[in-house]
């Protein structure tokens, strides 16, 4: 609770003195692995943009850069120190092993489209950065997955800050709950996508 407080007051105040820069300087420190919520950061910001402050699409263009710069961080530690690096000092970013086994994990299991995938997915799309460094994977995919797999968490984040408004902080004792409401949000929306092109191709190919 009172971390949570803590953080809520931080966050809050940075982007509220200085709007955007303060929404990029968050996000890329959420991606590079340091213990910022990008939950807390997106829907706050989403009800700046609720109360006139702030433009949706700049919050979710913005948040999108940070999780990019963030994520570049993580990926040259991962690429020029390796895992022996980050076992020894992660624990000083709160980096524990149990988060470096499950980016692992997700990266060992699908490669380099991980670094898409898991942008979608709580916790474990702050660290797949590390393990793509540490495999070397090719820089411009890279950013390119990070990039377009960050930009529908910073809009449904965002968007449901705008619902949310005042209360959006209310959501302290459901983040839990919130994130696997936005998992499953997005995955039906790529589900979606994926169907109607899929139909589309057929049909072409029927024709």
């Amino acid at each position: 609770m009172a971390l949570f407080e803590f953080l809520t007051i931080y966050i809050s105040g940075i982007i509220s003195h200085i709007g955007y820069a303060g929404i990029f300087l968050l996000m890329t420190l959420e991606s590079a692995c340091l213990p910022v919520p990008s939950e807390v950061v997106m829907t706050f910001s989403g009800f700046t943009v609720q109360s006139g402050t702030l433009n949706f699409w700049l919050v979710v263009l913005v948040g999108s850069l940070g999780c990019l710069a963030g994520s570049i961080i993580s990926y040259v530690i991962g690429y020029h120190g390796g895992r022996p690096l980050l076992e020894k000092y992660g624990k000083y970013l709160l980096i524990n092993k149990r988060e470096m086994d499950m980016a692992d994990k997700w990266f060992i299991k699908y490669g380099n489209k991980a670094v898409f995938i898991t942008r979608l997915l709580p916790i474990v799309r702050t660290f797949i950065s590390l393990p793509a460094g540490i495999a070397r994977m090719n820089f411009k995919k890279f950013a390119a997955y990070s990039f377009i797999g960050s930009l529908p968490w910073c809009f449904v984040l965002t968007y449901a800050g705008i619902l949310l408004g005042k209360n959006w902080a209310a959501l302290e004792n459901y983040w839990t709950y919130f994130d696997l409401a936005i998992i499953a949000g997005i995955v039906m929306l790529v589900t979606y996508i994926v169907y109607n092109l899929t139909i589309k191709r057929i049909r072409k190919k029927s024709a």
